[in-house]
């Protein structure tokens, strides 16, 4: 259990977004469709390509065009979300071209009114081996369940089809599943899978302080591998593996709704690590139609920034030159209306492109082998390192002091470190006010 001295600005900072929910009028949800409502859509859908054929007329198909910025508006309390009118994607049956997704799109709509029928739910791996000559990959049948539900208005768990979590879950929580199933995070040695069935969790109990996301697999085992969780319990920690899939967001915007804990990002300073961290906190164009279930504006970037790198002196050998297809992303990313939005963050990103270097969060590891979980994380955490504005690393007037009057770093590190790593120590993550 962490002292209580390193929550002291996180449970001020829970203060005052709980002020602010309070504050705020409650957002309300998209309005689910029930079974039948659904039902009928697809019966509405069919009878139109029966009433074309009746008529001797090629069927088509219109579907809302998810890969379009144009169909997409920031909204800073939502994040990204579809506009009411919408350009359309146009899927004709007489086309060589689309006669295929035609015919992949109706299967699937069978399949769907087949399940809401019987109340039976399937995965999408699921419908994907049901036909594997039809849709030819599992990327085919993810794309159209996702247009489908765009195109119906309804989130993908009311079609009664589930995707597998590549999601991990770990720390101070308990739930109940739909089928009554108990899972304890913290009782177990290992990370759970983050529920397939998010919209069926309930009894959420938890005491955490605050979030983690992580970006990577490979961060989430070694801060596990650290027991990171049981530093700085009581905490929660989640990683998408990468790009996260809707199973995990969903579950981040669950705690959110549920604990109203701060939930801070940490991904690589890199243009895919900041963009994977948007996801979370602003959502995706595809995905922008389920906004509302999927996005968290209240995510906080804690690291790495590319600042950090400076700052902390990271080996010049530890650093990676960016390529031209990251500098192609910094300048999409400086575009988009929520980096715009973001003053601090659109600063690190231009340090990046005016620095020409990335690195990941495991390049902590050439400062101490422990930097991260020692020093790194409990640092930001307790000076409040999410304040970009307060985040230059000052070396403080008590840097020369004992070490045994030394508040800030483990007293380890000035025993058995260089000089050079000692002036690192001493002037890690200190906001101006010390």
């Amino acid at each position: 259990m962490a002292s209580a001295e390193l929550f002291f600005e996180i449970d001020k900072l829970r203060t005052k977004m709980l002020n602010d929910v309070d504050l705020m009028t409650v957002q309300q949800k998209d309005e689910e469709r029930s079974d039948s409502e659904i039902m009928g859509l697809i019966e509405n859908i069919i009878l139109e390509i029966v009433t074309s054929l009746s008529k001797e007329e090629a069927p088509v198909l219109s579907l809302p065009n998810r890969s379009s910025w144009g169909n997409v508006t920031f909204d800073s309390s939502v994040g990204l979300r579809m506009n009411s009118e919408t350009t359309f994607s146009i899927v004709r049956s007489d086309s060589p071209a689309s006669v295929t997704k035609f015919a992949q799109i109706v299967k699937i709509l069978s399949v769907i009114y087949r399940l809401i029928l019987s109340n039976s739910y399937a995965t999408k791996r699921d419908i994907y081996y049901n036909d594997t000559q039809l849709f030819a990959s599992q990327a085919t049948v993810d794309h159209i369940v996702d247009d489908i539900s765009c195109w119906l208005k309804v989130p993908r768990r009311s079609l009664h089809v589930l995707a597998t979590s590549k999601g991990l879950i770990t720390g101070d929580l308990c739930y109940l599943e739909e089928d009554g199933t108990r899972v304890d995070c913290r009782s177990s040695t290992s990370p759970l899978p983050v529920s397939s069935n998010i919209s069926g969790i309930k009894n959420i109990v938890s005491s955490a302080k605050f979030v983690l996301i992580i970006e990577k697999d490979a961060t989430f085992q070694r801060l596990l591998d650290d027991n990171l969780c049981v530093k700085l319990a009581p905490c929660i920690m989640i990683t998408g593996k990468g790009v996260p899939d809707v199973n995990s967001r969903l579950m981040v915007r669950k705690l959110w709704d549920t604990l109203h804990a701060p939930i801070f990002a940490l991904v690589d300073a890199d243009p895919y690590g900041i963009e994977i961290m948007c996801i979370y906190k602003y959502g995706s164009k595809a995905m922008s139609f389920e906004a509302r279930s999927l996005t968290v504006p209240s995510v906080m970037w804690l690291g790495l920034l590319p600042s950090d790198l400076q700052r902390l002196r990271v080996p010049q050998e530890a650093l990676i030159p960016l390529t031209k297809n990251d500098e192609t992303k910094l300048n999409n990313l400086l575009k988009r209306p929520y980096i715009q939005n973001q003053p601090d963050w659109q600063k690190e990103i231009e340090l990046m492109q005016k620095t020409k270097v990335k690195a990941e969060i495991q390049s902590l590891v050439s400062i101490a082998p422990d930097f991260l979980t020692s020093i790194y994380l409990p640092n930001k955490l307790r000076y409040g390192g999410w304040k970009s504005r307060q985040m230059a690393l000052v070396t403080c007037p008590w840097a020369a002091l004992p070490v045994e009057e030394t508040p800030l770093v483990n007293p380890a590190y000035f025993r058995t470190s260089s000089p050079a790593d000692r002036g690192v120590c001493e002037s890690v993550l200190i906001p101006h006010r010390c």
